[in-house]
C-alpha cells in the first residue's frame, strides 16, 4: 500500500505529464522566433527546468504551470480549458503570467513591469524563470530580424520585470543576474541603461 507521501508525489508527477502532452500538442506547429526555429515547447520544458533545477523547486503544480504558461497566451486554450484539465489552482497561476493579446505589444510590456510586483509567490518564480530562458535566447540565438538594439532594448525591459519579482529565490535571482550580465557583456550594454525600451 502506497504511503500518504508516496500517492502524492505520484498524483504530482502524473499532473507534470499531463501538462507536457498538453502543452506539446497545443504548441505543435509552433516555433520558437529564434534563429535556429526550435520547437516552441523546447522553451516551457526549459522554464520548469530552470525552476527545479536552479530554483530547487518541486511543488508539482508549479511546474506543471510552467509547463502550460504560454498556452492561453499563445495558442487557443482558453483558461476554461486549462482549469477543466488540471483544476484551478494550476490555471490561477497560468493566468497570472498570462499577458492580454488584445492590447497593444507596448502595453502588454509595461503591464507586465507594472503587475509584477502584485504576482503570488509562485507566478513570480515562473516570471523569473521565463524571463532567464528569453534572455539566453535573446543573447545567443536571436529573432533574425531582431536588431542589436532590440535585443539590448529586451534585456532592460526584463529586468524591470524581474525587480519587481525580487525576494522569492536567491537561486533563481542569481540566475538572472548572471544570464543578464552575460547578455550586457556579449550585446555591449552600459550597465546605467535605463531606457524604458520596449520590444
Amino acid at each position: 500500500m502506497l504511503s500518504d507521501q508516496t500517492h502524492h508525489q505520484a498524483a504530482g508527477l502524473e499532473t507534470l505529464l499531463r501538462a507536457l502532452e498538453f502543452s506539446a500538442d497545443k504548441h505543435r506547429n509552433k516555433r520558437r522566433k529564434g534563429s535556429d526555429r526550435s520547437p516552441y515547447i523546447n522553451h516551457p520544458i526549459e522554464v520548469a527546468s530552470i525552476l527545479a533545477n536552479i530554483g530547487g523547486v518541486s511543488n508539482m503544480s508549479v511546474l506543471a504551470a510552467a509547463i502550460l504558461h504560454d498556452t492561453i497566451e499563445d495558442t487557443e486554450t482558453s483558461p476554461e480549458e486549462v482549469e477543466k484539465a488540471f483544476g484551478e489552482e494550476i490555471c490561477s497561476l497560468v493566468k497570472e503570467v498570462t499577458d492580454d493579446k488584445r492590447l497593444s505589444r507596448v502595453k502588454r510590456k509595461l503591464l507586465q513591469v507594472k503587475h509584477a510586483p502584485q504576482l503570488s509567490h509562485a507566478a513570480k518564480l515562473i516570471k523569473i524563470a521565463d524571463k532567464i530562458s528569453n534572455i539566453k535566447e535573446v543573447t545567443d540565438n536571436p529573432p533574425l530580424r531582431w536588431s542589436v538594439k532590440r535585443r539590448c532594448e529586451y534585456v532592460d525591459w526584463a529586468e524591470r520585470v524581474v525587480a519587481g519579482c525580487r525576494g522569492v529565490n536567491q537561486g533563481l535571482e542569481t540566475c538572472f543576474d548572471e544570464v543578464s550580465r552575460r547578455a550586457r557583456e556579449i550585446l555591449s550594454i552600459p550597465s546605467s541603461n535605463k531606457d524604458p525600451g520596449i520590444i
